[in-house]
C-alpha cells in the first residue's frame, strides 16, 4: 500500500519479541475426557496453528513430547487468554509453569527487560516499591504530580512480571494503573525469591469428605470444597510451611452406634481459597502444571504418583550434588 504519486513503502512496524513460555498440551490426569470434547493431540496442534495466523506476536514450537508444544508470547496475560479461549471451546488442556525466554549473548545468559511504568496514589507508594524491589525492579524515574499522584518508570526482568498485575490491583484497591513494553535483554540478573509456602496433595483418588477436610485444614489453606473428585497428586491446598505434604483427603469417617450430643456439630469448615486461571499459573511452581477444562482450573504436580516424584527428586539432588 502506497501513494500512486510517490510510491514509497510503509515503515515496518516493529513486533516485539516473545518474552514468555510455557508448555500446553493434552490432559493427562485421570479425569481427562469429563468435561471437554476436544482431548487429541492433533486438535490441540491445529488450534494453536490457527492462532499462528492471526497473531503474529506469538511462536509455537515443538517440545520433548509429541502431546505437548512450547507457546511463546509477550506475557501471562497473552497465555491466560488464550488458554481461557481454548477452554471455552471444549478443549481439556496440560498447562505448565511460565518462563521467561533467555539468550545466550557473548557466552553470557540473558534475559528479556521491560519498562514498567505506573500511576498510583500516594499512599500506596511504599507498597509499591517494595513489590517491585522483591521483584528486582529498579526506577528510573519518579515524578510527584502534586495532586496525590505519583507516577514512577521502572526496569524490571519480565518474570519479575509474573503475578504482579494481581498483587498491584490489590495492594492499590484499584486506583492504580500499569503499563509495561519491551525494553531488550539484559545479563542474568539473579535468583528471585519464589513461593515460600508448599503443596497439600491428594495421595489417592476419591471424593472429598467433610471428616477428611477438617484435618487437612489444621495443615494448611484448602482450594476444595467438600464432595469434590480428586486424584494422586492433584494440589488440593497450600502448606504453610516450604515442604510439600501428601494426604488423605477422601477418608470417611467410620461409622459406630457412639454419639454424642452436638460433638458432630462443633467443628467448623473454612471457605476454600478459589483462584482465577492468572493467579493459578502465577502460584504453581517448577514440579507442577494446571490441567484446564471447560468447567474446572485444577493445579497438580506433574508427576503425579507420589513414589516417582520422590525418585526423581533423588535424582535431581544426586544431580546437583555431583
Amino acid at each position: 500500500m502506497a501513494d500512486e504519486e510517490d510510491p514509497q513503502p510503509l515503515p515496518v512496524i516493529r513486533i516485539d519479541e516473545p518474552s514468555l513460555s510455557a508448555t500446553i498440551g493434552i490432559n493427562t490426569s485421570p479425569l481427562t475426557g469429563l468435561d471437554g470434547n476436544k482431548l487429541t493431540a492433533r486438535m490441540v496442534k491445529e488450534r494453536l496453528e490457527k492462532e499462528l495466523i492471526g497473531n503474529v506476536s506469538i511462536n509455537v514450537l515443538p517440545s520433548d513430547r509429541p502431546d505437548s508444544w512450547i507457546f511463546q508470547g509477550r506475557g501471562e496475560l497473552q497465555l491466560a487468554v488464550l488458554v481461557e479461549t481454548m477452554r471455552r471451546e471444549g478443549f481439556e488442556l496440560t498447562v505448565g509453569k511460565p518462563e521467561v525466554v533467555t539468550k545466550m549473548i557473548d557466552g553470557k545468559l540473558h534475559e528479556p527487560i521491560e519498562r514498567l511504568a505506573v500511576d498510583i496514589n500516594e499512599e500506596h507508594l511504599g507498597a509499591v516499591t517494595q513489590i517491585l524491589a522483591h521483584r528486582k525492579g529498579k526506577m528510573v524515574n519518579m515524578v510527584n504530580h502534586g495532586h496525590g499522584r505519583v507516577r514512577m518508570d521502572f526496569v524490571i526482568p519480565a518474570r519479575g512480571l509474573i503475578g504482579f498485575h494481581n498483587e498491584f490491583v490489590v495492594e492499590t484497591r484499584g486506583a492504580g494503573l500499569a503499563h509495561h513494553v519491551f525494553e531488550g535483554y539484559e545479563r542474568w540478573y539473579g535468583e528471585m525469591r519464589s513461593r515460600p509456602t508448599g503443596s497439600l496433595v491428594a495421595d489417592r483418588r476419591g471424593v472429598t469428605t467433610t471428616y477428611s477436610l477438617l484435618s487437612a485444614q489444621e495443615r494448611g489453606q484448602l482450594f476444595v470444597p467438600v464432595a469434590t473428585e480428586v486424584y494422586e497428586g492433584m494440589i488440593v491446598g497450600e502448606n504453610p510451611r516450604p515442604q510439600d505434604m501428601d494426604m488423605n483427603v477422601v477418608k470417611a469417617k467410620k461409622q459406630t452406634n457412639m454419639r454424642s450430643a452436638g460433638a458432630d456439630h462443633a467443628q467448623h469448615l473454612d471457605a476454600e481459597k478459589t483462584m482465577s486461571l492468572e493467579e493459578a499459573l502465577e502460584f504453581i511452581m517448577d514440579d507442577e502444571c494446571l490441567e484446564v477444562t471447560p468447567n474446572f482450573v485444577r493445579i497438580r504436580k506433574t508427576i503425579l504418583s507420589q513414589q516417582q516424584r520422590g525418585r526423581a527428586k533423588g535424582v535431581k539432588k544426586q544431580a546437583v550434588e555431583a
